[in-house]
């Protein structure tokens, strides 16, 4: 069967193991950053085309619980238009990662992640007017970097931390375009042919793990300051990018 076939053994176990248990730990401890700790760390054992759509298919649980409250308290017509510009830049990030050169795209994608950590690290936040054109190509952007590794985060939490408004309205609405994003993910990796049942013996691995990690990050949130918090994630992400670099394959393998 080619499930069973594709079970992931050996250095590849370890590192879906390890990709899935981080990735959880950052999601249920900040509420973001999985992709960008999951992806290069689960590369390393299943290449990009492997690891962003099964990053994709772990987070589909999450997506569900979170997205009804998001939607009640989100700016519902901001995250149409993000959701618009990302319909157009989705299929553009799922191309490169279908046609890209798998070494290649591994090092861009290491190499990427770290740039949208020091964004983050940065505390840069978009000081212009929310016009229609700005989020439309935020959300671009977005739908880009989701398409080609399912971190299309930062570029939207950043414009989004820029606009006046509270916390919470931030905060659902990242979380409905995410769970917008993840559906033109889907269905742009399901028209290129990635998501296959050669995932499903690494989604049975990662994904308990995953949700271990979920539980022991929200656990652990109530346990340390928000700079501890934050530190923390940023630490993790880091490290995921620099060990994703193909770099370290024959050491690390």
């Amino acid at each position: 069967m080619v499930w069973l076939d594709a079970w992931p053994r050996g250095a590849a176990l370890g590192w879906l193991l390890g990709a899935a248990f981080a990735g959880g730990l950052a999601r249920g401890f900040s509420g973001f950053g999985a992709a960008l700790i999951f992806v290069p760390l689960a590369s390393a054992a299943l290449g990009p085309q492997g690891a962003a759509p099964l990053m994709l298919l772990v987070e589909v649980l999450a997506i569900l619980l979170l997205t009804p409250t998001a939607w009640r308290l989100a700016d519902r017509p901001q995250v149409g238009l993000l959701a618009l510009g990302a319909l157009a830049g989705t299929p553009i990030g799922a191309a490169l990662l279908v046609y890209a050169d798998p070494l290649a795209l591994r090092w861009g994608i290491a190499i990427g992640i770290l740039g949208l950590l020091a964004l983050l690290v940065s505390g840069w936040r978009f000081q212009g007017r929310p016009s229609l054109a700005a989020t439309l190509g935020v959300g671009l952007a977005g739908g880009v970097l989701g398409g080609v590794a399912m971190v299309s985060g930062p570029p939207v939490m950043a414009y989004l931390l820029g606009q006046p408004g509270p916390a919470w309205r931030v905060r659902a609405s990242f979380g409905l375009f995410l769970a917008a994003g993840g559906v033109l993910v889907g269905l742009a990796y399901a028209a290129a042919g990635l998501l296959t049942p050669a995932l499903a013996a690494p989604f049975l691995v990662a994904a308990p793990v995953y949700g271990i990690g979920i539980w022991l990050g929200t656990r652990m949130f109530g346990l340390a300051s928000e700079r501890s918090f934050r530190l923390g994630c940023y630490a993790m992400i880091g490290l995921a990018a620099l060990l994703g670099l193909p770099l370290w394959d024959r050491f690390l393998r």
